[in-house]
């Protein structure tokens, strides 16, 4: 019986996009730090994005020359929220708190795996067998705890959900004011799945996102606010 391998759940940030037309917006996951995305979700997300981007780049030219579009970065957005980064580190601590169980509880069934080796000549039939389950329990009850904790529908994925949606639900409320109010029809996240070759400052509505929110930034930070 080999040791069992110890793995540290490690989630990455995911990005908010948002697509804006005629007043209607198309949302992406949750922001967060370190953010399980919904498998569903996604599946649908890959589904519409190239719909969504053909349809653009297949326009008639007039019809190009009279759509407005501009794009935000949701990293450098929520970089700049004092509230993402308070509950950044609150995550954060759960899931060092959690981990910390996962290794106490690891180091116990390590602890067990050794005496049993270092005894099993000594032991009946009956005894080494009783340890042996003894050992897989311990094991069994680690993963358990793993799933709880880390898993796709785990502790962490539910906090998360919890304390980032209503900091999404702001900054997108944020990008259609904006957006609404300087008559945009799309906006596209930089930070998000499409790959932008080139962008120009001027498009970026970032800072004007930021203000909507009550954020004052300097603005050399990025660019100019228009």
């Amino acid at each position: 019986m080999g040791k069992m391998r110890h793995s540290v759940c490690r989630t990455r940030p995911s990005t908010c996009l948002t697509v804006l037309r005629n007043g209607q917006s198309l949302v992406g996951p949750y922001p967060d730090i370190r953010f399980a995305k919904s498998k569903k979700y996604m599946k649908t997300l890959s589904l519409w994005l190239p719909v969504v981007a053909v349809a653009i780049l297949l326009m008639p030219a007039a019809a190009w020359a009279q759509q407005k579009i501009a794009y935000i970065d949701s990293q450098f957005i929520y970089g700049k929220y004092p509230e993402f980064a308070t509950t950044q580190q609150k995550l954060n601590r759960l899931a060092n708190e959690w981990e910390r169980d996962l290794q106490a509880k690891q180091r116990e069934v390590d602890d067990l795996f050794q005496e049993y080796q270092a005894r099993e000549l000594l032991y009946t039939q009956e005894e080494r067998q009783r340890k042996r389950d003894e050992i897989i329990a311990a094991e069994e009850e680690v993963e358990r705890l793993r799933s709880q904790y880390f898993g796709p529908d785990g502790d962490l994925f539910k906090q998360q959900e919890q304390l980032l949606k209503p900091i999404q639900e702001k900054v997108l409320a944020a990008i259609e004011e904006v957006a609404l109010a300087e008559g945009y029809d799309y906006v596209f996240d930089k930070s998000g799945d499409f790959l932008f070759l080139y962008a120009a400052e001027q498009f970026d509505l970032s800072n004007q996102v930021l203000e909507e929110l009550g954020i004052e930034i300097e603005s050399t930070e990025r660019g100019s606010s228009r």
